[in-house]
Order: structure tokens, then C-alpha cells, then sequence
């Protein structure tokens, strides 16, 4: 007795065959019930599902409700035609692909390339042959394990990009508090002394960086005022400088060691013994891979005297009221580098209005569109142009030079700036 097509036995998916495979649900289009039979009867024999459509139309109710591995359909048909039906299924939404295979008399170049255009994957010519039929459908089995695989791989990455970016989403929130703690650690960004006046600038090439500034008391007379460039990016150097803010704290002046206790309140350590200090607690106290530079100045707001020592930090720019620019400073090495390293200073005298700049090599080694740094010249010609411009406002000037410079590309290192700008009067602010 001739078993009946799976379609006429039942609407539900079946089971898979015995065999599994890439191929299991096998779809027969054919107005011809006879065709239809002949095909049905060796791919049930193979242990395939068989499904059985008598039109176009039937085909894609059948389609709608399960998902077809290999189909095979008459190209001349009543109403909608192979080629129709064809265009039609692939257009239809399924996360399995579909090997689809045109039975027709036809065998004209031009026709077949018809086929292929609306998405037909192979042709076989009737009468099928047995072995033909074999052999076509091993091939769609080839095609559609290496898609399946290909899916399930694309699954997984997509699976895994997935949690990546859950994980990118909740460290980038992190960091954004990051940032804020990190901006928090500048808790003034302009402070007017009466004789002077001190600005503060922080920008980070990323969420969070290794660079810090700040300005302390140091008595009624005396400030000191800093630049700190850690070395390297992220998250590793903004908790360095998080931890360095706290040795020059101007908030919690018992903390802070470049200040010594006195009977009258406080004094200034000369800046080449706080360097010295520093760079013992590197080594004596800190597990860390990274180093530092460092600008420090202590200014006598009476006299306009200015100590600096510079450990490896850019050279200080002192722009005269006559506009003149000054670098001052021999060097000096970066602390943390060697353990026994001593450190110089030097003074420098401040007239009134006179200003005096710490910045970082964010600045001076900002690129341009070439790779050519701004260097210690065109920082000075960035002076010459922002002679003019006072307090907070010459930082947001700085920043339009240097984008100008770098041709709008994104600067690729931290930038950090101190402006002390000297009257030698009581401001009348």
C-alpha cells in the first residue's frame, strides 16, 4: 500500500526524521497530483517530512505555519506561477533559510537566469531522475548546514555582543560618576586672592584621565598652585590623582604635605622638598606601575616671588604685561621613575600684570592634522593671540586654538591648565 504525503495525513508539524540533518520539512508544489506522488513517494522513503501543496497559494498557507527546509515547485503552474511563489517566499519572514528548487521542462540560459533572479536556488528538469533528486538535495543539505551553522554562530555573537554591551552600558555609567567625582576633586575653578588672581582647567580625553590641578593657602600672603600629569589613561590614573589631591589638599590643610604645622597656623615646605616627598611615598607606600609629573609653585602674593620646582612637567610660561613670554625651568625628572631622585627649584619674579601658566603636554603636544605638535612656539604664539583675555574665559580661548590646530580632530590627551594672573593690588572684586 502506498503511504499517503505527510500534507494529506496531517496539518501539525511532524516529527523529525530519524536521521536528522539539515534537511527535515520538505515542501512539493505541483498542480499535478501524479508529480506530486512520484516525488512524495522517494523523499518519505529517504525519511524526510513531506508537505504537499496543490498551488502557489496553498504553498504559502503552509509556509505561514512551518518552517520549510527544501521545497520544490513546478515553474508553470495555474494562477500563481513557480516563479511568483518563489518571489513571494522569500520574502517571507523565517530565521531558517529556505532551499528552494524549480521543476520545469525548461532548460533555456535565460530562463534558468529568470530562476535564479527571484531566488530559486536550483533547477531540476522533468522527468526527475532518482539519482538527480539525490544528488540536489545533498547539495541543499551542504548549503543549509553551513547556514545553520552560520546562524547559530551569528546567534552566539550576537548573543555575546549583547552581554558586552550590557557590560559597556553599566561600566560607561560608572564612569560617567567617575567623571564627576573626578571633575568634584577641582572644587573651584577660579578663586580671587585680591592681588591675584587663580583659574583652574580640566579636561579629560576620556571619561576620566590622569591629569589634576589645583591651588592650596598657604597664609594670608602665600598660595601654592600645581599641575599633575600621571602617566597613561583611564581609570588606573584618575585613582592616582585622586589619591595625589589628597596630599595637596587645600580643604584639609593637615593633610596636605607640602604645608608644615607652625605654632601660628601653617607654613610652605619648599617645593623641591615636597617633590622629594612625593616620590618617597611612590616607592614606600604605593603599589603602582605608574609615574607622574608635577608643577609646583609657591607664590608670595606680596612680592609676586615665585618658587617652582618642575619634575618633568612642561616648562612654566610667565607672559609679561607687555605681552613677552617666558619659559622658565630645566626639567627635572617625572616622579616614581628612581626611587633616590632629589629635585631643584628655581624662583621666578612676577611684576604686576604679569601671568603665569602651568599647562600640561596635552597642550604643547596636541597634534595636528599631519602629527606635528603645537610645541613650546605655538603654545607661545597661543599667548601672543590670548594676551588680552582674562581668568576662565583664556581657557576657553585655548581650547578654540587648539581645536583650530588639530583640524577638529579629537585631542588625544588630556588637557590641564593653571592661570595665575598677578595685579600686586587688592582686586576691586
Amino acid at each position: 500500500m502506498t503511504a499517503s504525503p505527510a500534507y494529506l495525513r496531517q496539518e501539525a508539524l511532524p516529527q523529525s526524521p530519524g536521521g536528522g540533518g539539515a534537511v527535515q520539512n520538505v515542501l512539493i508544489v505541483d498542480d499535478s497530483e501524479v508529480q506530486r506522488k512520484i516525488l512524495a513517494s522517494s523523499l518519505l522513503r529517504w525519511g524526510y517530512s513531506v508537505f504537499e501543496a496543490e498551488s502557489g497559494e496553498r504553498a504559502l498557507d503552509l509556509c505561514a505555519v512551518t518552517s520549510m527546509d527544501l521545497i520544490f515547485s513546478d515553474w508553470m503552474m495555474p494562477g500563481m506561477s513557480g516563479l511568483d511563489f518563489c518571489r513571494i517566499f522569500r520574502t517571507l519572514h523565517s530565521d531558517r533559510y529556505g532551499y528552494f528548487i524549480l521543476l520545469s521542462s525548461k532548460s533555456d540560459k535565460g530562463e534558468v537566469a529568470q530562476g535564479l533572479d527571484v531566488g530559486a536556488d536550483d533547477f531540476l528538469t522533468k522527468p526527475v531522475h532518482s539519482a538527480e533528486l539525490r544528488a540536489r538535495i545533498a547539495a541543499g543539505e551542504r548549503i543549509l548546514r553551513i547556514e545553520r551553522e552560520l546562524t547559530e554562530k551569528n546567534r552566539l555573537v550576537s548573543s555575546t555582543l549583547a552581554k558586552i554591551q550590557r557590560l559597556y552600558d553599566s561600566l560607561d555609567r560608572d564612569l560617567i560618576e567617575a567623571r564627576k567625582l573626578q571633575q568634584s576633586l577641582v572644587r573651584e575653578k577660579f578663586r580671587d586672592f585680591g592681588l591675584a588672581q587663580v583659574s583652574l582647567f580640566l579636561r579629560p580625553c576620556g571619561h576620566v584621565g590622569g591629569d589634576l590641578v589645583g591651588f592650596y593657602d598657604i597664609s594670608p600672603s602665600r598660595i601654592g598652585i600645581y599641575g599633575i600629569d600621571v602617566s597613561g589613561h583611564g581609570v588606573s590614573s584618575a585613582l592616582m590623582t585622586a589619591r595625589l589631591a589628597g596630599y595637596l589638599s587645600g580643604a584639609t590643610p593637615d593633610q596636605n604635605i607640602a604645608l608644615l604645622k607652625t605654632d601660628n597656623g601653617y607654613t610652605g615646605r619648599p617645593p623641591a622638598e615636597v617633590a622629594e616627598h612625593l616620590n618617597r611615598l611612590i616607592f614606600d607606600e604605593m603599589e603602582t606601575d605608574h609615574y607622574f609629573t608635577l608643577i609646583l609653585a609657591d607664590i608670595d602674593l606680596i612680592t609676586g616671588l615665585a618658587t617652582i620646582t618642575q619634575a618633568g612637567h612642561p616648562h612654566p610660561a610667565v607672559q609679561r604685561g607687555t605681552g613677552e613670554v617666558e619659559f622658565h625651568g630645566t626639567g627635572g625628572l617625572p616622579i616614581g621613575l628612581i626611587a633616590d631622585a632629589t629635585y631643584q627649584q628655581f624662583e621666578v619674579r612676577l611684576m604686576p600684570g604679569d601671568r603665569l601658566i602651568l599647562a600640561s603636554d596635552g597642550v604643547t603636544e596636541c597634534p595636528d592634522g599631519n602629527g606635528r605638535l603645537l610645541d613650546e612656539q605655538g603654545f607661545e604664539s597661543l599667548l601672543h593671540r590670548n594676551s588680552e583675555v582674562r581668568k576662565t574665559a583664556f581657557f576657553e580661548a585655548m581650547i578654540w586654538d587648539l581645536g583650530e590646530h588639530a583640524n577638529g580632530q579629537e585631542f588625544p590627551d588630556d588637557i590641564s591648565a593653571v592661570l595665575f594672573e598677578y595685579s600686586g593690588e587688592v582686586s576691586a572684586e
